[in-house]
């Protein structure tokens, strides 16, 4: 069945703010790592809620919602996670590339790329996604942080093996050291994509054909006027399915293993941006008219 194919999201945090956070729990021992996920709950915005509904946590600027709205909501998650309201949040105009840029507190505006990474203790990294996959890493030994963000193309252009390749390059991060999350982002149950994508994943990966599952998808017209679509083939009736669906997780969580981590160090926070939308922000199954969640991470400070 597709809705086996993703694992169920855990049940959020609420913090001392009432914002609700994923976590992962075997990272509450790192006292000096903070992270989280973002759900859509508890937030100031409603430019994607039904009237009368209760505010929504969106954390990404758009023309649909109200700029003030969003900033409250950013201060929101950063309280939520570090404890203050203005603990920095460094976010990126993401493009879905490869480009990583090193955070700092001192850049003025976002760097235009998809991932993130410091050694600067005090900084919030955040990561914006409505379906895609977000990648937080964290070097338990020097203390290091990064960020990705990963669709499908990013992920074909391997952002996050990269990633781990400039962690090492930039701060002499060493593979067997990291601990990797892979947060929140549209499952394998939901992701149909056509045929340029299988091609694309291909062409990059020995291992693609494990990344592509048949699902057979729920038609509920077939189902119920299965008479509309009787054809000259045997048994009478077309076929729904097996369509292509791309297991992004699964895709990402390769990169983290081809990168040198060892599995028992990446963790997949599980829930299907699609499937949950009373959860999460989903911009296919709102056909673009969406909200944006955060993955953050950072260093606290000493």
């Amino acid at each position: 069945m597709p809705d086996e194919l993703t694992p169920p999201a855990p049940a959020p945090v609420a913090s001392a703010n009432g914002v609700r956070v994923l976590k992962v729990p075997s990272w509450q021992s790192h006292s000096w790592l903070w992270h989280g996920f973002s759900t859509r709950q508890e937030g100031q915005s409603h430019a994607y809620t039904v009237e009368g509904a209760p505010g929504e946590l969106n954390l990404g600027f758009s023309a649909a919602d109200d700029r003030q709205a969003v900033i409250s909501n950013r201060r929101l998650l950063a309280e939520a996670v570090t404890g203050s309201a203005d603990t920095p949040l460094i976010t990126l105009r993401q493009c879905h590339s490869k480009v990583i840029a090193i955070a700092s507190a001192n850049r003025d505006a976002p760097a235009r790329g998809d991932g993130l990474m410091t050694a600067e203790a005090g900084l919030l990294l955040a990561i914006q996604t409505a379906d895609c996959i977000p990648v937080v890493v964290a070097d338990r030994r020097l203390r290091v942080v990064a960020g990705f963000h990963a669709g499908w193309r990013g992920t074909v252009q391997r952002i996050v093996e990269s990633g781990i390749g400039k962690m090492r390059l930039e701060f002499n991060s060493r593979p067997k050291d990291l601990l990797a999350a892979i947060g929140p982002g549209i499952g394998a149950c939901c992701y149909a994509v056509g045929e340029e994508v299988f091609s694309a994943f291909e062409s990059q990966f020995i291992y693609a054909s494990n990344l592509f599952p048949e699902v057979y998808d729920t038609d509920s017209v077939r189902i119920e006027f299965p008479m509309l679509f009787l054809t000259q083939r045997a048994p009478g009736h077309s076929p729904i399915g097996p369509n292509l669906h791309l297991d992004l997780i699964e895709a990402n969580r390769r990169q983290l293993l081809d990168a040198g981590l060892s599995p028992d160090a990446i963790q997949v926070v599980g829930g299907c941006t699609s499937c949950q939308r009373d959860l999460f922000f989903s911009h296919r199954a709102s056909s673009g008219h969406t909200g944006r969640m955060m993955s953050v991470i950072g260093i606290r400070p000493k």
